[in-house]
């Protein structure tokens, strides 16, 4: 029998319940999993949200890993007394609901949709705006992880011109992928929008500074779906303010729920989205959680570990 605790929100136990146990039944598993922390020895694995309210791991002596139900680590990987092996969630429902928000965003300002919806007025503008074709733009991915090569090759078969950049170089079919600070300034510099899938690192926090921003071409747009700290605020509502950026859409912020006197809700060309780009959903969630259950049972190697040394 594989003891399992689920350390989440009280409100997410009914529906992880039903998921878990399908997925582990689906898998041939025989598992118990309990909301109940009574016996931290006893449990096999923790399946962990970071805002449940569990921090100590001390007492869970006998882990042979904890596996997260987010997709960003920051927040906790550093706890010093998470000493087990450590999986962030990556999952079909997670990647591509990313893609398909990205996408989203990226035609709604491609097609200015905007203009279209709130001027319904009487007026007909039909000679108001007329785009350039998607293989006429360029969108440039910075982050080409699980999510990031999910809305890049999403991007390409919708017919955009296509690039990434990454710490390490990746190949994505009919993607232009680069690497190191040339290969970030290429990216930037040809980059009609801009998709910010990075983890957040200190090698990453305030990348998109105004320096980063004066590289990319005049009225382009920025797109965040990744980490709010990414971005140097100030730099960016100055680039808006001062025309040399369209449009910003951000899902995600330094600090959340957005305040509500941030300047970026008064801001018409900026759209906030309340950190909804890729919610992680039970049922594929599940089964990305049981997998690995079922490869550390089986002595194989888990899937999506952290790298501690990198942080993510």
């Amino acid at each position: 029998m594989t003891r399992i605790l689920f350390a989440g929100r009280d409100d997410m136990w009914p529906e992880y319940q039903v998921a878990l146990g399908k997925a582990a039944e689906e898998l041939g598993l025989t598992v118990e999993i309990t909301t109940t922390p009574d016996d931290p020895p006893y449990f096999d694995y923790v399946v962990y949200a970071p805002n449940s309210g569990l921090e100590d791991f001390t007492p869970f002596t006998g882990l042979k890993a904890v596996l997260s139900l987010w997709a960003g680590v920051e927040t906790f990987e550093g706890n010093p007394t998470l000493k087990a092996p450590l999986a962030r969630m990556v999952d079909f429902g997670l990647t591509e609901g990313m893609a398909e928000w990205v996408l989203g965003h990226v035609m709604r300002l491609h097609l200015g949709m905007d203009a279209h919806i709130k001027g319904q007025d009487g007026n007909w503008r039909n000679g108001d705006f007329l785009p350039k074709l998607a293989r006429d733009v360029t969108v440039g991915v910075l982050g080409l992880g699980e999510l990031g090569q999910a809305s890049a090759q999403l991007l390409t078969a919708a017919g955009f011109n296509v690039c990434g950049w990454s710490r390490r170089l990746k190949t994505i079919k009919g993607v232009d992928c680069q690497a190191g600070q040339d290969g970030l300034d290429a990216v930037v510099a040809k980059s009609d929008y801009l998709v910010l899938l990075l983890p957040q690192t200190n090698a990453t926090e305030n990348l998109l500074d105004a320096d980063l921003i004066a590289k990319m071409p005049k009225g382009a747009a920025v797109l965040n779906p990744g980490r709010g700290p990414l971005i140097d605020d100030p730099a960016l509502i100055d680039a808006l303010n001062s025309g040399h950026l369209s449009h910003a859409v951000l899902d995600v912020f330094r600090v959340e729920p957005l305040p509500r006197d941030h300047p970026y809700w008064a801001m018409e060309n900026v759209t906030v989205t309340p950190h909804i780009a890729s919610e992680t959903r039970p049922s594929s969630a599940a089964r990305s959680i049981m997998e690995n259950v079922r490869r550390g049972e089986a002595g194989e190697p888990l899937l999506h570990l952290v790298d501690r040394k990198a942080g993510y």
